[in-house]
C-alpha cells in the first residue's frame, strides 16, 4: 500500500491516443462507490467522459498547474484521454457540504489508487471555467464540483525533500522531470500531551 500510495502522484500529461475503457472508469468509480461517506449521505455521482470529441470540449476549460504559470497544460497528444466529472447531487445532501466535500476527497483517493494499480495516472482538478457544466446536460439538482482527469502517464513524477523551508512548490527540472516536495513525517507527527 505504501509503494501505490507513492507512485499515485498527480500526472498532467498523458498517453492520450491510448483509450480507457468505459468499463474500467466503471471500476475505479465502484472503489468511490464502497468509500466512507459522513451520515452515509453518499451525495457524489459521477459523469464517464470517454469520447474524443467530448473530451476536446473540457479540455479548455480546465487550468493545469497552478505553481507552472508558464506552462498552459498538456500538449496535443499528451492530454487526457477521458475525464470523470464529480457531481454533488443536492437531493442526495443530508449533512453538510462541507462533510460532503471530505467524502469526495475519500471518493477522488480510492479512484487514484484504484487507476494507478492499473497503470493510469490521474489529476484531480477544481480550477476550471463555470462554463464547463453548461457544456454538458447536467440536471439541476448537480453542481460539477471537480474534475478527474486520467490517462497512461506520459512524464515522470517524483517525491523530494522541499529545497527550503516550507517551499512545497511543485517544480519541474531540465530533463522535465516533475518534482514535489513533501514534507518528513518528523515534521507532519506533532507530539500532544494533556493540559
Amino acid at each position: 500500500m505504501l509503494e501505490l500510495t507513492r507512485q499515485t502522484r498527480t500526472y498532467r500529461r498523458f498517453e492520450q491516443s491510448r483509450r480507457i475503457a468505459e468499463h474500467d472508469l466503471r471500476q475505479l468509480v465502484e472503489l468511490a462507490r464502497l468509500g466512507g461517506s459522513a451520515r452515509n449521505q453518499q451525495a457524489w455521482q459521477y459523469g464517464l467522459i470517454t469520447d474524443p470529441e467530448l473530451c476536446a470540449l473540457i479540455f479548455p476549460s480546465i487550468g493545469w498547474a497552478g505553481y507552472l504559470s508558464d506552462w498552459k497544460g498538456p500538449a496535443e497528444g499528451e492530454r487526457p484521454s477521458c475525464y470523470i466529472l464529480c457531481l454533488l447531487n443536492r437531493d442526495w445532501l443530508k449533512g453538510s457540504e462541507k462533510e460532503a466535500h471530505f467524502d469526495l476527497g475519500i471518493a477522488t483517493q480510492n479512484i487514484l489508487l484504484g487507476a494507478m494499480k492499473q497503470g493510469i495516472g490521474g489529476c484531480r482538478i477544481g480550477s476550471f471555467s463555470p462554463k464547463l457544466a453548461d457544456r454538458f446536460k447536467i440536471p439541476a439538482n448537480l453542481e460539477l464540483s471537480l474534475v478527474i482527469a486520467l490517462g497512461y502517464p506520459a512524464e515522470t513524477v517524483k517525491i523530494t525533500d522541499p529545497p527550503a523551508k516550507d517551499d512545497i512548490r511543485y517544480f519541474r527540472d531540465e530533463h522535465d522531470v516533475h518534482w514535489v516536495p513533501k514534507r518528513s513525517l518528523e515534521e507532519i507527527i506533532i507530539h500532544l500531551s494533556s493540559r
